[in-house]
């Protein structure tokens, strides 16, 4: 690999043909040289690394601890939102909060790639909250609609 180095305001052509060899060979203004880094011996940084290692806490592994259960701060995964399918641009939002709709109808349009998505209610209901507006980036599973009741689901 070849570097600029500049050192005392003089720049100086620097190619170094395996980083890793010991000695490194390097080329600076065409002249060759053997270089042998400073902490050359790989073992005393292994050593070093071993010793950070065995020095962090350490837990003991327990097959049967309990699994720790919390509500998510994610509203998609709180089952009673419409996630967004794809990432994208929301371009137009049909509802608004306190309206019903029902399992399939376009609730609003995402384009991505240059193409527009209808996106279609999985549930009958009412809608509390429109989290989106137009104009808005979305990303994949992110909450799009929260829903106050939910009906039926339809998976279109």
């Amino acid at each position: 690999m070849k570097y600029k180095i500049t050192v005392n305001s003089k720049v100086y052509e620097v190619e170094i043909e395996n980083i890793n060899s010991r000695p490194v060979i390097a080329f600076v203004d065409g002249d060759r040289f053997e270089v042998m880094p400073e902490h050359g011996d790989q073992s005393d940084i292994r050593k070093e690394a071993d010793e950070i290692k065995n020095k962090a806490e350490k837990k003991p592994f327990n097959p049967n601890q309990p699994a720790v259960v919390s509500q998510s701060p994610n509203l998609a995964l709180n089952g009673n939102t419409q996630t967004a399918p794809l990432p994208g641009t929301v371009i137009e939002v049909f509802v608004k909060p306190g309206e019903k709709v029902e399992a399939g109808q376009v609730i609003l349009v995402i384009e991505a790639m240059k193409m527009k998505n209808s996106i279609r209610s999985v549930y009958s209901g009412t809608i509390s909250e429109v989290l989106v507006s137009a104009g808005q980036s979305v990303s994949h599973k992110q909450a799009l609609i929260k829903f106050a009741e939910t009906g039926e689901a339809s998976w279109i």
